[in-house]
């Protein structure tokens, strides 16, 4: 167990919001108790972008130090839905369908914890067991006045939209999940301080002693305004490929640098400072690297950064432009991209076009009825800054 007072602050302070009770979890660090370390998560998706990674990070931190750390999947949960942050009751998922976002959702964490060392429980094996006797009970724990007060139900209350009572229950599952594992210690977001709560108060129910809380901070998105959300596209998803993650990275705002510095790696905070007050583009190479490298390996994310410099200091083509063979004839450039898969769908080609962020053979393209005529001479299209395909002929 590491009890030093470097990992102890490195644990409570480093990327930390809040802490309750802060003073009982130094504490107990500092004595060199080993915690139970809860976090839990509902696979109600099967994307995890670097906004997840801020809180698995802290994970891996805990499970680094020595401590028991425990992934818990909401298997139960997620078939509910957490009403945090959202306008309208979720749509209820298939068991199914959280059994296949299970397996991404490990696949893809395992970029940042180690899954082989780390305690895996699903929810379902508890909550779907209570009776309704004491489903009731715990209800009691909580009152309608306490369940109304949260934001995002006040707000849907303001505009006159539906709130499900079975919405109210779930801060009442996850809260008890903190009984049967016996949790010391829970993370969550910010915008989960009130089920985390829900933790504390409903294992005092239980005459269990109340685990403590600590929340890490919304990682704000690519974009510099809302946070990291796939829906508003300012994401970086862990399953993008090593270049990608190095463009993504440093197309971010300068003034977002020092925060993604201090809770997308490992580098100490002094060193941060001292990186930020140099030249922007140096630091944001730097920064880049190193979430690449969290990703890719060493390898991959150097790779990454000599193509990213290749394409856009030196203005080179990409090496490994992906081919692709089109019968010869005039093509629209939105059958092209749609074909090629540079764009997902046809509002975001006619999106990128509006923007001038489409090139065929360098030329800016802006017009959606635009045709290319496809014959021997190969044709590079460009759409953003590192999106490429060559269009060669059969």
């Amino acid at each position: 167990m590491d009890n030093s007072s470097k990992t102890i602050a490195n644990l409570i302070e480093r990327g930390v919001v809040d802490c309750t009770i802060k003073e009982n979890l130094k504490k107990r660090l500092l004595a060199g108790d080993c915690l139970r370390v809860k976090l839990g998560i509902d696979p109600t998706g099967s994307d995890l972008h670097l906004g997840h990674s801020v809180i698995l990070r802290k994970l891996r931190d805990f499970q680094q130090a020595g401590h028991e750390v425990i992934l818990l999947i909401g298997t139960f949960t997620g078939k509910i839905g957490d009403p945090t942050g959202k306008d309208k009751m979720r749509t209820p998922l298939t068991d199914q369908q959280i059994e296949e976002n299970m397996k991404d959702f490990l696949h893809q964490a395992s970029k940042v914890i180690d899954i082989k060392k780390i305690k895996i429980v699903k929810n379902g094996d508890w909550l779907a067991k209570l009776t309704f006797k004491e489903v009731v009970t715990l209800a009691a724990t909580f009152t309608v006045n306490q369940m109304i007060q949260r934001e995002s139900f006040q707000k849907r209350i303001k505009e006159k939209k539906e709130i499900s009572l079975h919405e109210f229950l779930y801060p009442l599952m996850q809260g008890y999940d903190s009984v049967p594992l016996k949790a010391d210690l829970e993370l969550g977001g910010t915008d989960q301080l009130f089920n985390l709560l829900a933790g504390r108060q409903i294992q005092k129910k239980f005459d269990l002693p109340p685990q403590d809380i600590m929340t890490m901070p919304i990682l704000v998105g690519t974009d510099g305004k809302e946070k990291m959300s796939k829906s508003l596209g300012n994401y970086i998803a862990l399953n993008d490929q090593a270049n990608e993650v190095f463009g993504k990275t440093m197309s971010i705002p300068d003034d977002l640098m020092e925060n993604w510095f201090e809770l997308l790696t490992d580098l100490p905070l002094k060193k941060i400072k001292s990186i930020i007050k140099g030249h922007p583009r140096d630091a944001k190479l730097l920064l880049a690297q190193e979430i690449t490298t969290n990703l890719h390996g060493q390898e991959k994310a150097l790779k990454a950064k000599e193509e990213f410099l290749n394409i856009f200091a030196k203005k080179e083509l990409p090496s490994n432009i992906k081919e692709f063979i089109f019968p010869k004839g005039s093509w629209s450039i939105l059958e092209i991209i749609a074909k090629c898969k540079l764009c997902s769908s046809n509002s975001e080609i006619k999106q990128m076009l509006l923007q001038k962020a489409v090139k065929v053979n360098e030329q800016k393209i802006t017009d959606k009825n635009t045709q290319i005529n496809i014959s021997s001479q190969p044709q590079i299209i460009q759409v953003g800054k590192r999106k490429f395909a060559k269009i060669l002929s059969n």
